[in-house]
């Protein structure tokens, strides 16, 4: 199942830099290992905005449920799930 996620991060002015940066760190690493398993399979910032736009690719609600929920950043973070069809013009598989 495709899923384009949205996420918008807003990271507190008062949380301390080195707290901040340990969880970035962390993020990237967890982001990193699902796009290696295949399930994070497109990640692009928006110009502009601490934001990015993503396409997930998982076996359930439930699943991307569980990976979303383990994101370091989840706490800071605000999104928006749109689950994905093919499309009957498109010309890829």
């Amino acid at each position: 199942m495709l899923f384009h996620v949205h996420m918008i991060v807003d990271i507190p002015e008062n949380l301390p830099a080195e707290e901040a940066e340990r969880i970035k760190a962390e993020e990237k690493q967890y982001s990193q290992e699902l796009q290696r398993s295949g399930k994070w399979r497109h990640l692009w910032r928006i110009v502009g905005e601490y934001a990015n736009v993503s396409i997930f690719d998982v076996e359930s609600n439930d699943e991307l449920h569980d990976i979303l929920s383990k994101l370091p950043l989840l706490p800071y973070m605000t999104i928006k799930v749109v689950p994905l069809a093919k499309h009957g013009s498109a010309i890829d598989a």
